[in-house]
Formats: structure tokens, sequence, C-alpha cells
């Protein structure tokens, strides 16, 4: 099947190579022009396991392209993803999907033969049906159909999650289109991967309250390790105990210093305004959003208590600044938070992210990076693992005590046995655990 995929961002061209995978002829688009430089080039504009060997390999089968121009693109295509950014708006949270309208009107205006318009961008309820107005007002004769189809890819494990996902939810309102979406999809029929087709604005709503449930699980468990704290309990026992149960499970169990990222923080945001505008207010979603903002900057004040109640004049090593280890996205991420409570309290901050150093020079100021764990302890008087890349899981707890002049160690996602670290001299500080 011919497929363009429009954007070629995190969601575009992880989902475009995984089709080419398929066997499908796939066209990534793009208006950056140096995006599409580097993509031609071989080089990834994002970092994601796997993901550049996965689109050298279709590039050279001839499965895969990219370009700058949609109008060649879509000469002869069958199905058309509109994969865009859809940031929340400053000044009211809601959901910017400027460039999803935008590229609906780019799409009407070369449209050739008939095609289902595909929208795999997280957006509110409503937007197919203003995706399909736009596009029958641009061109009236156009012969199109407009379909949801939301994608649960999480970072550090985007093909995985494409090739063997859960579930895959298609919501269209034309049978024309399900039968092609169907087609496109059948190579999945081996994984047994079950296809629900609902209605389209079912489909746009289900993508935002996976998301939420999922943040609430994350919000529940880092206030039950507050509470762990506080009466003497252990929350990864806790967490084992409550998700043993089938109807509650283990993931999304792990306490730590809040959610982050492309997804959660914005989608949550965006699902509490548009109950708002509806008048059915999501009070548990408002709660999350509120508690989960909040705790990032309370795990800053955890670290100022660690070390005596105050870093002024203090340096402090920072383990991690991705919102999640095996991706580069700083997008709300904790460490944000976390260094700008240091900051404010007058503490010196050096940092070590294995590939998140790039974007966070954007993003944070006056940090000295370095290239490993090692090089991030040496001088420090406290040293603070915020991201729980593999590359920190085993450190050698004994030459980290001897590089820093402190012995001060928080472990914001519970890395390491408190009786291990307490053995090698450090006064160490954990999530939910005494």
């Amino acid at each position: 099947m011919r497929v363009v995929m429009v954007g070629a961002g995190y969601v575009g061209l992880v989902s475009g190579a995984c089709f080419a995978d398929f066997g499908h002829s796939v066209i990534c688009v793009d208006n950056d022009p140096a995006k599409i430089e580097r993509l031609l080039n071989g080089i990834m504009p994002i970092y994601e396991p796997g993901l550049e060997e996965l689109v050298l390999t279709n590039v050279k089968a001839g499965r895969l392209s990219f370009d700058t121009k949609l109008d060649e693109a879509l000469s002869q295509a069958e199905c058309v993803f509109i994969a865009v950014g859809t940031p929340s708006r400053r000044g009211d949270g809601h959901a910017d999907l400027s460039y999803v309208y935008s590229a609906a009107r780019e799409i009407a205006k070369s449209l050739r033969n008939f095609a289902v318009i595909v929208t795999k961008s997280t957006v509110p309820v409503g937007t197919g049906d203003e995706v399909e107005r736009i596009i029958r007002e641009t061109r009236p004769d156009a012969d199109f159909v407009v379909a949801s189809n939301p994608e649960f890819l999480r970072e550090g494990a985007a093909i995985t999650d494409f090739k063997r996902p859960d579930r895959i939810v298609i919501g269209v309102e034309d049978e024309r289109g399900a039968k092609v979406l169907t087609e496109l999809y059948r190579p999945l029929y081996l994984n047994s991967a079950p296809i629900l087709i609902t209605s389209r604005r079912t489909a746009e709503l289900t993508k935002y309250a996976g998301n939420a449930f999922l943040a609430t699980k994350i919000t529940f468990i880092n206030e039950i390790a507050d509470l762990c704290e506080e009466v003497g309990a252990n929350v990864q026992e806790v967490a084992k105990g409550i998700g043993l149960d089938h109807r509650i499970g283990s993931k999304f169990l792990h306490a730590g210093p809040g959610y982050g990222g492309s997804c959660f923080p914005k989608d949550t945001l965006a699902l509490m305004k548009t109950a708002q505008d509806y008048g059915t207010p999501v009070r548990i979603v408002e709660t999350v959003v509120a508690v989960n903002e909040q705790r990032k900057r309370a795990m800053g004040r955890k670290v100022i208590a660690a070390c005596g109640g105050s870093v002024r004049g203090k340096s402090i090593g920072i383990l991690g600044l991705t919102f999640k280890p095996n991706t580069d996205d700083m997008r709300d991420a904790p460490s944000i938070a976390i260094i700008a409570s240091l900051q404010d309290g007058g503490g010196r901050v050096r940092a070590f992210d294995p590939e998140g150093t790039e974007q966070a020079k954007g993003l944070l100021s006056d940090v000295e990076y370095v290239e490993d764990a090692y090089a991030c302890a040496e001088g420090m008087d406290a040293l603070v693992l915020v991201t729980e890349w593999d590359v920190f899981r085993a450190l050698d707890l004994g030459r980290l005590k001897k590089l820093m002049v402190g012995d001060v160690l928080v472990d914001l996602r519970n890395v390491y046995p408190p009786t291990e670290v307490l053995r090698h001299g450090f006064r160490y500080t954990s999530v939910g655990r005494l």
C-alpha cells in the first residue's frame, strides 16, 4: 500500500519506518528542510533504540523515502497520516491544533484520487470532524474519508510497541476507510493484535483516557510513597502487593519524581480542558495534573532536606536528565524543576545524561555537563539519581564515595537497596522507603 506520513517527528518517523518494514511504500513528508536533509543523509532527528537501523534498512530497500514536497508525495497515496505536533497551547492548556489543521489544508490541495486521511496525532474529541470540514471546504470535489488511529508508543520501546501492540484502535465512519486501514495493519494479524473499530470520536477520546489513567496510576503510587515515608512502610512492597492483583496490574506503579515527557503532561491537561468545556469536569484528572506538577518541585526540596536543609554553596551532581531512560526527550522532565529548585537554593549543578545533554542545554542554564557518572560525582557534596538509565544501575558505589567530598546520595528511582548504599558510607535517601 502507498502511504504518506505528514510529519517526520517521533510518531511519524517511527510509524513510517515500521509500516515500510511491513512492506508498504512510505513517504515521510516534513516542512523542515534541515530535518529532511539529515534523514536523507541517514542522521536520525531523535534517539530511539533500533530506529536508525530500521530506517536505513528500509531506505536501502526502496520502501521508505523522505521529502519536503507534499504535492508530489500525494499523487498516488492511498492512506495519508497526519502525525504533527499537538503541544499544549500557551495560556489555556488546550491542545494546539494549528499544525493539524494546516496539514489538512495542504493535503486537500494535493489530493488526486480517493484516500483515507488518518489523524495519528493525539487530538481532542471532534478534531476529525474539523479536519473533514476543512478538507471539504478547501476541495469540495475531493473523494476521501477521515479516520482516527491514535498511537500508543512508549518512548524507548516504540518499535516493539508498534509491531507488537496491545491493540489497534481505528475510529472511522465509512466502510471504505475501515477496509483500507484493516488491510494496512494486516501484517500484525500474525501477532494476534486485536483491531478495535469504533466511531471517530470514540477513538480520539480513547487515547486521552488511556494516558490519563496511566498518569493516575503513577500519581497514586507517588502519593502512597509519601505516606509510606511517614508511617514506616516500603512503597516497593506495597506496589508489589497491589500489583499482583490482576485487576490492578504491576505496570506504572513505580514511585519516583513524577511523570513527564511528550504525552502525559499535555494529554492530561488537554483532557481536563475538554471536559471543562463540555461541562463535565474530570476531577480525578484535575487532581493528577496538580499533584504531579507539585511533586517535581517537592523532589527538589527532598534533595535539599537530604543535604541538611540547605544547598547554598554546595555542588550537586545529577545523574539522568531525560524524563525516562532510552530517549533524548526532555519535555516536562522532572529534572528541570529539580535543578531549578537546587539553583534557587544557591546550589551549583553538574549533570550527566547518556542521550539528553544537547536537548537539556536548550532548557537549562548554569549547568556543567560531563561525560560519565564518575565525572559527575567528582568533588560533589551530593549525588542525585533522577533518571534510571541502565548505566546507573550498577555503579561502583565505593568509587563514587571516594570521588565525592560529601556523602549524600539521593535515589529518586529506588534503584539501589538501602543496605548496600549505607554499607559504603553514604547518607542515603530514596522514595517511599526508610
